[in-house]
């Protein structure tokens, strides 16, 4: 399971405008998840992770300032989020999670990219249950049996745990993600976490070639190219 948090295509861009992109992006998810649950991120997890994770990326200190004290206004955007979902190229099954502040516009603006590269979106249920909505924690230890006693007692339902390399991957229902990172920076103290997001896990992959590989990558590089469009996930396996 841990190639999971693999399929998302959200790495450092190289030129100066996808960075742009990149930090547009970061600063609006972190405006809607401090206007939600709070400005502060030691009682804000989400939020927490969500700079960390920013910081990581290289997104500089003042898009994330900025973005907290739009947020602190109080004002500004309606953004809500968005799932669409469909056929990519090659049958593969695709998620694009969106955070919108006109639905209708993002809905033409993402359909168009399914259209152009021969593409079916689908609506709401299409391929959804063929993903598992997971919480991914990964970071540096060799003692799973701790990191297991510890989630066990926190009540966490425990989807999947690897042990690789020195490194422990945690995998839990998403409803699940605020009591697992909790149980560990309890148990464990504070925590350099190298994965700390939720996620679409692909329960399957669909094997794709020639063409089809093309054709994907484009249909990638469009939906990245939409500012409302936060992540993609998919099953595609090249």
């Amino acid at each position: 399971m841990g190639r999971a948090y693999q399929n998302r295509k959200e790495s450092m861009a190289k030129t100066s405008d996808a960075k742009a992109k990149v930090y547009s992006k970061y600063g609006r998810e972190i405006y809607v998840c401090a206007k939600a649950g709070g400005l502060d991120p030691e009682g804000n997890l989400a939020l927490r992770g969500l700079i960390e994770r920013a910081k990581k990326d290289q997104v500089p200190s003042h898009v994330i300032e900025n973005a907290i004290n739009k947020a602190k206004g109080g004002g500004g955007e309606d953004f809500s989020p968005a799932i669409y979902e469909g056929y990519g190229p090659g049958g593969c099954m695709v998620m694009i999670d969106c955070l919108t502040d006109n639905p209708n516009r993002t809905f033409g603006d993402v359909r168009q990219c399914f259209t152009k590269t021969k593409c079916k979106i689908g609506t709401q249920g299409t391929v959804s249950h063929m993903f598992d909505h997971s919480a991914i924690l990964a970071f540096n230890s060799e003692n799973e049996e701790a990191v297991l006693d510890a989630l066990i007692m926190a009540d966490v339902d425990v989807t999947d745990i690897e042990n690789e390399d020195g490194k422990i991957t945690v995998f839990a229902p998403n409803t699940d993600y605020f009591k697992a990172k909790q149980a560990l920076t309890d148990t464990f103290g504070e925590i350099d976490f190298d994965v700390d997001e939720i996620q679409y896990i692909p329960k399957s992959t669909t094997h794709l070639s020639g063409d089809d590989i093309d054709m994907f990558n484009k249909f990638l590089d469009m939906l990245n190219d939409l500012d409302d469009v936060q992540n993609i996930y998919h099953d595609a396996e090249f």
